[in-house]
């Protein structure tokens, strides 16, 4: 079945994966919340749909196509993912805590490596390797976009965010999305954006509460996604030709 759509259309198959991940997503955290355990529901259907994922991609010999390679350019060209470290580190800077407990924690640690996994696979890979053919541009813009996009979910499905928090992380998540995209567009490997990503949610489960109110809270992570993002993006497109892209 997967094949079969598949070879019929590859962007088909990346909206399926995409309505199917967040669909389940949403689902599985509401079961999980019945059942009084954070991400306990999620963690086991994440790691199922990374497995499947993943098996698809090593039974039809598609390893190299979707990133699962060592980088074509020196980490040094991309400032050694420095930027990437800052922002997946910037969750611990209040400190260290266990805000879910031990279960909790673990369920939560568990999805959100699996979350990193699926979203760079399915994003960066099925959905950005689809467009690619038709035009580099086009495809690093849907690619991130919809990344970013993907993330509005938030605003409906009762995860306590507020709106404008909400639409911080959308803006987030899109230039997120620019960053992974152009890593994995010049470096051919998805192996680092994996990495920052499942590192950058897991590490969410230790953070402890800050002290400043919602809105300090929200001016100190604009000008996150601003100044580190925001440059670490312009670095990019600077380093490499625009010709390339």
């Amino acid at each position: 079945m997967m094949n079969r759509i598949y070879k019929k259309s590859e962007i088909t198959f990346a909206i399926l994966w995409i309505i199917a991940y967040v669909a389940l997503s949403s689902l599985a955290d509401q079961f999980s919340e019945s059942i009084g355990i954070v991400k306990s529901v999620t963690a086991v259907l994440h790691i199922a749909m990374s497995l499947i994922l993943y098996a698809w991609i090593r039974k039809n010999g598609l390893s190299e196509k979707y990133g699962f390679r060592r980088s074509a350019v020196e980490a040094k060209r991309f400032l050694y993912y420095l930027p990437l470290a800052v922002i997946a580190s910037a969750s611990l800077w209040n400190g260290i805590s266990l805000p879910l407990g031990l279960p909790g924690t673990v369920c939560f640690v568990i999805s959100m490596c699996c979350v990193g996994f699926l979203e760079e696979v399915i994003f960066r890979g099925l959905l950005f390797r689809a467009m690619e053919k038709d035009g580099i541009r086009s495809a690093v813009i849907v690619s991130a976009v919809t990344f970013g996009m993907g993330h509005i979910v938030n605003l409906f499905n009762g995860s306590g965010r507020d709106p404008v928090s909400s639409m911080v992380q959308i803006v987030f998540a899109i230039l997120i999305g620019f960053v992974m995209v152009l890593i994995f567009y010049h470096g051919r490997s998805l192996v680092p954006c994996i990495l920052f990503h499942s590192a950058n949610n897991a590490l969410m489960a230790f953070a402890s509460e800050s002290g400043f109110s919602a809105q300090a809270e929200l001016v100190i992570n604009f000008a996150l996604i601003v100044v580190v993002l925001g440059g670490y993006l312009l670095y990019l497109f600077r380093t490499f030709p625009a010709k390339e892209i």
